[in-house]
């Protein structure tokens, strides 16, 4: 059995992650014969036991960090980073840098070294034309790594976005995707047992199936 924790702290899309996993999940039982369980929980005991993590998000970050640090969830998702794969998608991501410009500054999670900041109120295109915030809808993203959550996903291929602030990177080379909106930004990370995404990739139809495919049979660094 292949158990899947999706983190619930109130802040997620948590049963539209859930069904794309169970979706991913049946059509590989149906060739390797291995089961997926996805569980739905902010019990550090059953994410512990899980055998791997997602840890998703949507909302204003101080909203996200208030509820993290109330269930304490933070060393949920420290712990997991150590010993299994996790996903983060979207906030999850952002929650997973050092601090954030949202709500006149919020210290996040601190597990990887980046900033969270927002497009401001004038951002334009390369022709001058404005763009609106937040950032939603389909864009391409360039592959910046050759990682297992990449393979069968074409490079430049749309995924689905929906947000205001965007992640900045100390470490470039921890940077696995990168998209372009006004500026160029950071659409995925890959960190040891982490791979982490600004995007939606449930609901980014076949190229997010796949990488969520991808994730299933992902054992982490090692991959």
């Amino acid at each position: 059995m292949n158990q899947v924790a999706v983190i619930d702290y109130g802040m997620g899309n948590l049963h539209s992650v859930a069904k794309a996993i169970e979706h991913v999940g049946a059509h590989l039982a149906s060739e390797s014969g291995e089961a997926t369980e996805v569980v739905i929980t902010s019990d550090s005991a059953r994410i512990a036991a899980a055998d791997r993590v997602i840890f998703p998000g949507v909302g204003a970050m101080r909203d996200c960090m208030t509820e993290i640090n109330r269930l304490g969830l933070g060393a949920s998702v420290a712990t997991a980073i150590k010993t299994k794969p996790v996903l983060a998608i979207c906030v999850g991501m952002q929650a997973l840098m050092t601090h954030s410009e949202e709500n006149d500054g919020v210290d996040c999670l601190g597990l990887l070294s980046g900033s969270v900041k927002f497009f401001g109120g004038d951002l334009r295109d390369l022709k001058g034309e404005r763009l609106k915030v937040p950032h939603m809808g389909w864009n391409r993203v360039a592959q910046t790594s050759d990682h297992p959550l990449w393979q069968g996903v074409a490079d430049n291929s749309r995924f689905y976005f929906v947000h205001s602030y965007y992640v900045t990177m100390d470490n470039a080379d921890q940077i696995a995707g990168r998209s372009v909106y006004g500026t160029e930004i950071v659409a995925a990370v890959s960190a040891g047992n982490i791979f982490a995404t600004q995007f939606h990739p449930e609901k980014s139809q076949h190229a997010g199936l796949k990488l969520l495919r991808n994730f299933l049979i992902w054992n982490g660094a090692s991959g």
